[in-house]
């Protein structure tokens, strides 16, 4: 992701609590700032499930509560026991091609996994990026791609989006970056800067707004997808200088990108909520007890974002 770049050795962890809050700003109204490290709670215990993994990408959950997650740089899928411990190889998936943000990127598991041993994988490839359907083994010792669902996202040095997700309606979302050009986002007829939703085996819902696999646009360079127990989706992106945004998701809507960026400009649907990207650049956003989860590359932390339908809740809850 641009304007920062991290260690690639990370390690998995699963923070208990977290004792930092953000607070939604409308355009036109003042943003709440970070509380300063020393007014900030300590964050929560945490546990170590596997470490001294090389760049880790997506993380997605099979069935027996073990975990794939992508390896961006070198296209390899390691899967990880559900109580920890040495991650096991899974196989390397083909067509990766990896660059300054590209490589392997979001991984979702199929709804029928038990049936169909189904995987699906964000690739940054050449020409195009692509979402592809993956078979693993009963093993788990290797995996064979099936099929090409999606094809024709723009390729890039930077902004790939990448995360994929399959929503309560059963259908596969996946988030794309504007390729490094800002006009992608408002183009109808490209596939980038736009949040994307497909069938499992690649065809269009009859119910897309647009007849495409688009779903709506504007978005600068999508880094997490989540839905709410009462299907609110919600989608976090990277901004450029001043504001990382949290937003929910409409049908057919314009988030702005690139005339606006978090409250700043007055084209497209306001965000939820804004962070400077210093304290920010979202990479993932989960829902849990009534919040939104960011994890903040650039920050460092975890953000938490009481939430209750389509705005945020007053205040903040409880860590």
């Amino acid at each position: 992701m641009d304007r920062r770049s991290k260690p690639a050795r990370l390690a998995i962890a699963f923070v208990v609590a977290a004792g930092l809050g953000v607070t939604a700003c409308g355009r036109g109204a003042e943003p709440t700032t970070a509380p300063s490290p020393a007014s900030a709670p300590a964050l929560g215990e945490r546990t170590e499930l596997v470490t001294r993994l090389e760049a880790p990408w997506g993380l997605a959950f099979l069935p027996d509560g073990s975990a794939l997650v992508s390896l961006r740089l070198s296209g390899r899928i390691v899967r990880v026991p559900a109580d920890g411990g040495e991650a096991e190889p899974v196989g390397t998936v083909p067509g990766v091609r990896t660059s300054s943000e590209g490589g392997l990127l979001g991984l979702a598991v199929s709804p029928r996994f038990a049936a169909d041993r189904t995987v699906f994988a964000y690739v940054s490839g050449s020409p195009t990026n692509r979402v592809v359907a993956l078979r693993i083994a009963e093993d788990h010792r290797s995996l064979t791609r099936t099929r090409v669902l999606l094809d024709g996202i723009r390729t890039a040095d930077r902004h790939h989006g990448g995360r994929l997700r399959i929503g309560p309606d059963g259908n596969l979302w996946i988030g794309t970056g504007d390729a490094f050009e800002p006009e992608n986002a408002a183009d109808d007829t490209s596939l980038n800067g736009k949040i994307l939703r497909i069938r499992p085996d690649g065809t269009i819902p009859g119910d897309n707004p647009s007849g495409t696999a688009i779903y709506s646009s504007g978005h600068r360079n999508v880094q997490g997808i989540t839905f709410g127990p009462d299907g609110t989706m919600y989608a976090s992106e990277l901004g450029h200088r001043t504001w990382d945004e949290v937003n929910v998701l409409r049908a057919g809507a314009d988030y702005g990108w690139p005339e606006a960026e978090g409250i700043e400009g007055d084209t497209g649907e306001p965000p939820i909520a804004t962070i400077h990207p210093d304290d920010a650049s979202p990479s993932g956003v989960a829902y849990a007890r009534g919040s939104l989860w960011i994890g903040a590359l650039g920050g460092q932390r975890l953000w938490q974002l009481p939430v209750r339908g389509s705005a945020p809740s007053a205040g903040r809850s409880p860590t």
